[in-house]
Protein backbone atom coordinates (compact mmCIF):
# COMPACT_ATOMS: atom_id res chain seq x y z
CA UNK A 1 0.00 0.00 0.00
CA UNK A 2 1.16 3.84 -0.66
CA UNK A 3 0.09 4.42 2.41
CA UNK A 4 -2.00 3.12 5.79
CA UNK A 5 -4.19 4.59 8.43
CA UNK A 6 -1.20 6.12 10.84
CA UNK A 7 0.85 7.23 7.74
CA UNK A 8 -1.48 8.90 5.15
CA UNK A 9 -0.92 12.71 4.77
CA UNK A 10 -3.65 15.17 5.21
CA UNK A 11 -4.17 16.71 1.97
CA UNK A 12 -6.74 19.73 1.20
CA UNK A 13 -8.68 20.41 -1.94
CA UNK A 14 -11.03 22.99 -3.25
CA UNK A 15 -14.84 22.47 -2.53
CA UNK A 16 -17.19 25.35 -4.64
CA UNK A 17 -14.75 27.91 -2.24
CA UNK A 18 -14.01 25.89 0.80
CA UNK A 19 -11.12 23.85 1.51
CA UNK A 20 -11.76 20.19 2.56
CA UNK A 21 -9.47 17.94 4.75
CA UNK A 22 -8.63 14.21 3.01
CA UNK A 23 -6.66 11.25 3.52
CA UNK A 24 -6.00 8.52 1.21
CA UNK A 25 -4.79 5.22 2.06
CA UNK A 26 -4.30 2.02 -0.49
CA UNK A 27 -2.97 2.39 -3.51
CA UNK A 28 -4.76 3.70 -6.28
CA UNK A 29 -6.95 1.77 -9.04
CA UNK A 30 -10.37 0.90 -9.01
CA UNK A 31 -13.37 2.10 -8.01
CA UNK A 32 -12.09 3.88 -4.73
CA UNK A 33 -13.93 3.55 -1.04
CA UNK A 34 -15.51 7.10 0.05
CA UNK A 35 -16.12 7.07 3.87
CA UNK A 36 -18.90 9.21 5.54
CA UNK A 37 -18.61 9.15 9.24
CA UNK A 38 -20.72 9.55 12.02
CA UNK A 39 -22.29 12.35 14.58
CA UNK A 40 -18.69 14.24 16.08
CA UNK A 41 -16.38 12.10 14.17
CA UNK A 42 -13.48 13.51 12.70
CA UNK A 43 -10.94 11.81 10.70
CA UNK A 44 -9.21 10.20 14.14
CA UNK A 45 -12.38 8.75 14.74
CA UNK A 46 -12.03 6.31 11.86
CA UNK A 47 -10.88 2.30 13.01
CA UNK A 48 -7.16 2.04 11.59
CA UNK A 49 -7.96 -1.51 11.09
CA UNK A 50 -11.33 -1.27 9.07
CA UNK A 51 -9.41 1.80 7.32
CA UNK A 52 -6.01 -0.41 6.71
CA UNK A 53 -8.14 -3.51 6.13
CA UNK A 54 -9.78 -2.13 3.28
CA UNK A 55 -7.30 -0.65 1.98
CA UNK A 56 -5.45 -3.67 1.29
CA UNK A 57 -7.91 -4.60 -1.79
CA UNK A 58 -9.65 -0.86 -2.52
CA UNK A 59 -8.41 2.91 -2.44
CA UNK A 60 -10.11 4.38 0.60
CA UNK A 61 -10.76 7.77 1.46
CA UNK A 62 -11.57 9.62 4.55
CA UNK A 63 -12.42 13.14 4.84
CA UNK A 64 -14.31 16.08 6.74
CA UNK A 65 -17.42 17.36 5.46
CA UNK A 66 -18.32 20.63 5.35
CA UNK A 67 -17.36 23.02 8.88
CA UNK A 68 -15.92 19.29 10.56
CA UNK A 69 -12.64 18.94 11.93
CA UNK A 70 -10.04 20.67 9.72
CA UNK A 71 -12.85 21.49 6.83
CA UNK A 72 -13.73 25.01 6.83
CA UNK A 73 -17.49 26.37 6.06
CA UNK A 74 -19.76 25.90 8.78
CA UNK A 75 -21.67 22.60 9.06
CA UNK A 76 -25.44 22.29 7.22
CA UNK A 77 -28.31 21.42 9.85
CA UNK A 78 -29.69 18.63 7.43
CA UNK A 79 -28.62 15.60 5.13
CA UNK A 80 -29.57 16.91 2.09
CA UNK A 81 -26.80 19.97 2.32
CA UNK A 82 -24.55 17.25 3.86
CA UNK A 83 -24.94 14.92 0.91
CA UNK A 84 -24.71 17.80 -1.71
CA UNK A 85 -21.20 18.64 -0.20
CA UNK A 86 -20.34 15.37 -0.59
CA UNK A 87 -21.35 14.98 -3.64
CA UNK A 88 -19.37 18.00 -4.36
CA UNK A 89 -15.98 16.61 -2.38
CA UNK A 90 -16.12 13.37 -4.74
CA UNK A 91 -16.82 15.90 -7.48
CA UNK A 92 -13.85 17.56 -6.86
CA UNK A 93 -11.28 15.25 -6.57
CA UNK A 94 -11.94 14.25 -9.95
CA UNK A 95 -13.75 10.85 -9.14
CA UNK A 96 -16.64 9.59 -11.86
CA UNK A 97 -17.27 6.65 -9.55
CA UNK A 98 -17.30 5.33 -5.76
CA UNK A 99 -18.14 3.02 -3.64
CA UNK A 100 -19.78 4.67 -0.13
CA UNK A 101 -19.39 3.53 2.98
CA UNK A 102 -21.75 5.20 5.75
CA UNK A 103 -21.96 5.06 9.33
CA UNK A 104 -24.24 6.26 11.14
CA UNK A 105 -25.05 9.76 9.66
CA UNK A 106 -22.74 9.06 7.05
CA UNK A 107 -25.57 6.37 6.14
CA UNK A 108 -28.05 8.57 6.02
CA UNK A 109 -26.05 10.82 3.87
CA UNK A 110 -25.18 7.61 1.31
CA UNK A 111 -28.66 7.10 1.06
CA UNK A 112 -29.44 10.72 -0.38
CA UNK A 113 -26.45 10.07 -2.52
CA UNK A 114 -27.54 7.18 -4.21
CA UNK A 115 -31.27 8.60 -4.88
CA UNK A 116 -29.57 11.88 -6.41
CA UNK A 117 -26.26 11.11 -7.83
CA UNK A 118 -27.16 6.84 -9.06
CA UNK A 119 -24.49 7.46 -11.91
CA UNK A 120 -21.97 8.25 -9.27
CA UNK A 121 -22.28 5.25 -6.93
CA UNK A 122 -22.01 1.50 -7.50
CA UNK A 123 -21.86 0.14 -4.06
CA UNK A 124 -23.03 1.15 -0.25
CA UNK A 125 -22.19 -0.37 2.35
CA UNK A 126 -24.28 1.46 5.40
CA UNK A 127 -23.35 0.41 9.28
CA UNK A 128 -25.47 1.36 12.41
CA UNK A 129 -27.75 3.50 10.30
CA UNK A 130 -31.46 3.80 9.70
CA UNK A 131 -33.97 5.01 6.70
CA UNK A 132 -35.57 8.31 7.42
CA UNK A 133 -38.54 8.13 10.34
CA UNK A 134 -36.48 5.18 11.52
CA UNK A 135 -37.38 4.14 15.14
CA UNK A 136 -35.59 6.31 17.58
CA UNK A 137 -32.95 8.28 15.75
CA UNK A 138 -34.60 11.50 16.57
CA UNK A 139 -33.94 10.88 20.02
CA UNK A 140 -30.39 10.39 19.21
CA UNK A 141 -29.19 13.69 20.69
CA UNK A 142 -30.61 12.67 23.88
CA UNK A 143 -28.75 9.59 23.80
CA UNK A 144 -25.68 11.27 23.16
CA UNK A 145 -26.35 14.20 25.58
CA UNK A 146 -26.49 11.05 28.78
CA UNK A 147 -23.39 9.19 27.83
CA UNK A 148 -21.21 12.34 27.67
CA UNK A 149 -22.62 13.01 31.21
CA UNK A 150 -22.49 9.38 31.96
CA UNK A 151 -18.50 9.21 30.74
CA UNK A 152 -17.68 12.22 32.77
CA UNK A 153 -19.47 10.35 35.92
CA UNK A 154 -17.82 7.49 35.69
CA UNK A 155 -14.26 8.73 33.94
CA UNK A 156 -15.16 6.81 30.97
CA UNK A 157 -14.92 7.99 27.05
CA UNK A 158 -18.50 8.11 25.91
CA UNK A 159 -18.11 5.31 23.15
CA UNK A 160 -17.98 3.29 25.32
CA UNK A 161 -21.61 3.79 26.34
CA UNK A 162 -22.40 4.36 22.71
CA UNK A 163 -20.73 2.18 20.49
CA UNK A 164 -20.65 -1.39 22.75
CA UNK A 165 -22.67 -3.01 25.22
CA UNK A 166 -21.81 -3.00 29.08
CA UNK A 167 -20.91 -6.81 29.02
CA UNK A 168 -17.27 -7.64 29.97
CA UNK A 169 -16.68 -8.63 25.89
CA UNK A 170 -18.42 -5.09 24.97
CA UNK A 171 -16.13 -3.09 26.74
CA UNK A 172 -12.84 -5.57 26.52
CA UNK A 173 -13.75 -4.64 22.75
CA UNK A 174 -14.60 -0.46 23.54
CA UNK A 175 -10.96 -0.62 25.42
CA UNK A 176 -9.75 -2.50 22.14
CA UNK A 177 -10.56 0.43 19.77
CA UNK A 178 -10.26 3.74 21.77
CA UNK A 179 -6.68 2.08 21.91
CA UNK A 180 -6.56 1.79 18.34
CA UNK A 181 -7.81 5.40 17.73
CA UNK A 182 -4.48 6.79 19.65
CA UNK A 183 -2.27 5.37 17.13
CA UNK A 184 -1.65 7.97 14.99
CA UNK A 185 0.32 10.26 16.99
CA UNK A 186 1.18 12.99 14.33
CA UNK A 187 -0.31 15.16 11.77
CA UNK A 188 -4.04 14.43 13.92
CA UNK A 189 -7.10 16.45 12.50
CA UNK A 190 -8.85 19.20 14.54
CA UNK A 191 -11.59 18.61 16.79
CA UNK A 192 -15.47 18.33 16.27
CA UNK A 193 -16.69 22.22 17.40
CA UNK A 194 -19.77 22.02 19.85
CA UNK A 195 -21.63 24.01 16.56
CA UNK A 196 -20.74 21.08 14.52
CA UNK A 197 -22.07 19.26 17.06
CA UNK A 198 -25.52 21.17 17.30
CA UNK A 199 -26.28 21.18 13.23
CA UNK A 200 -25.57 17.46 13.43
CA UNK A 201 -27.63 16.67 16.12
CA UNK A 202 -29.91 18.93 14.33
CA UNK A 203 -29.96 17.32 11.00
CA UNK A 204 -30.46 13.66 12.81
CA UNK A 205 -33.65 14.99 14.49
CA UNK A 206 -34.84 16.28 11.26
CA UNK A 207 -33.94 12.49 9.80
CA UNK A 208 -35.87 10.84 12.55
CA UNK A 209 -38.97 12.96 12.35
CA UNK A 210 -39.06 12.81 8.45
CA UNK A 211 -42.02 10.34 7.52
CA UNK A 212 -40.02 7.01 5.85
CA UNK A 213 -40.29 7.09 2.45
CA UNK A 214 -39.60 4.20 -0.46
CA UNK A 215 -36.13 3.56 -1.49
CA UNK A 216 -37.31 1.21 -4.35
CA UNK A 217 -35.01 3.94 -6.55
CA UNK A 218 -31.51 2.84 -4.83
CA UNK A 219 -30.80 0.11 -6.86
CA UNK A 220 -27.12 -0.41 -6.50
CA UNK A 221 -26.05 -3.48 -3.94
CA UNK A 222 -26.72 -2.48 -0.52
CA UNK A 223 -24.62 -4.45 2.95
CA UNK A 224 -26.11 -3.25 5.81
CA UNK A 225 -24.54 -3.80 9.10
CA UNK A 226 -25.30 -3.35 12.50
CA UNK A 227 -25.12 -4.49 16.63
CA UNK A 228 -27.92 -6.58 17.89
CA UNK A 229 -28.26 -4.30 20.66
CA UNK A 230 -27.44 -0.92 19.20
CA UNK A 231 -28.42 2.29 21.45
CA UNK A 232 -27.73 4.91 19.08
CA UNK A 233 -29.81 3.29 15.60
CA UNK A 234 -31.93 0.76 17.27
CA UNK A 235 -31.07 -2.44 15.12
CA UNK A 236 -34.59 -2.46 14.01
CA UNK A 237 -34.08 0.39 11.81
CA UNK A 238 -31.54 -2.17 10.62
CA UNK A 239 -33.80 -4.23 9.77
CA UNK A 240 -36.44 -2.22 8.23
CA UNK A 241 -33.79 -0.64 6.09
CA UNK A 242 -32.84 -4.07 4.47
CA UNK A 243 -35.88 -4.44 3.96
CA UNK A 244 -36.68 -1.47 2.02
CA UNK A 245 -34.11 -1.59 -0.46
CA UNK A 246 -34.05 -3.50 -3.41
CA UNK A 247 -30.74 -5.36 -3.73
CA UNK A 248 -29.74 -5.56 0.14
CA UNK A 249 -27.96 -7.88 2.31
CA UNK A 250 -28.37 -8.09 6.25
CA UNK A 251 -25.96 -8.97 8.68
CA UNK A 252 -26.40 -8.34 12.49
CA UNK A 253 -23.79 -9.08 15.22
CA UNK A 254 -24.66 -10.62 18.03
CA UNK A 255 -23.50 -9.52 21.69
CA UNK A 256 -22.99 -5.91 19.69
CA UNK A 257 -24.18 -2.39 19.89
CA UNK A 258 -23.91 0.76 17.22
CA UNK A 259 -20.10 0.09 16.85
CA UNK A 260 -20.35 -3.90 15.74
CA UNK A 261 -18.12 -3.22 12.52
CA UNK A 262 -15.52 -2.25 15.29
CA UNK A 263 -15.71 -5.10 17.71
CA UNK A 264 -15.83 -7.78 15.35
CA UNK A 265 -13.58 -6.02 12.95
CA UNK A 266 -12.30 -8.97 11.43
CA UNK A 267 -15.28 -10.93 10.61
CA UNK A 268 -16.70 -7.33 9.30
CA UNK A 269 -13.73 -6.87 7.16
CA UNK A 270 -14.56 -10.12 5.39
CA UNK A 271 -17.98 -9.55 4.57
CA UNK A 272 -16.83 -6.39 3.36
CA UNK A 273 -14.27 -7.39 0.90
CA UNK A 274 -16.39 -10.30 -0.27
CA UNK A 275 -19.57 -7.49 -0.89
CA UNK A 276 -16.95 -4.71 -2.83
CA UNK A 277 -15.52 -7.08 -5.11
CA UNK A 278 -18.16 -8.28 -6.91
Amino acid sequence: MTATFENATTKTVNVNGTPFVYREIGDKGGVPVVFLHHLTAVLEDWDPRTIDGLAAKHRVIIFDNRGVGGSQGTTPDNVEVMARDAEAFIEALGLSKVDLFGFSLGGFIAQVIAQTRPDLVRRIILAGTAPTGGEGISKMGDVLQDAVARAGAEKKHPKQFLFFTQTEDGQKAAGEFLQRLNARSQDRDAPVTNETIVAQVTAITKWGLTPTTSLSDIRQPVLVVNGDADVMAPTISSVELARKLPHAELSIFPNAGHGAIFQYHGAFLDQALKFLQD
